[in-house]
């Protein structure tokens, strides 16, 4: 299902859009609609991943510089 929407786009952004549309032979739509599945895909499997990493044991910043120090590496 689709529905009608307002959106305000970078008028160049829209130009360079237009043009890759005109070249692919397909829609501002369809490549608008492309792209939001894009970042939309990307954000599920960035929330999957620290999912999936929720439980493994967090180090502090300044824990991980005092190893370094000691370690001669800084």
């Amino acid at each position: 299902m689709t529905k009608p929407t307002t959106v305000y786009i970078d008028s160049k952004i829209l130009e360079a859009v237009k043009l890759k549309a005109v070249h692919g032979h397909t829609s501002v739509s369809s490549l608008v609609n492309k792209a939001l599945r894009y970042a939309l895909r990307e954000d599920a499997v960035d929330l999957e991943a620290a999912r999936q990493r929720k439980k493994e044991p967090v180090r502090s910043f300044e824990d991980v510089l005092k190893d370094l120090k000691r370690d001669g590496r800084l």
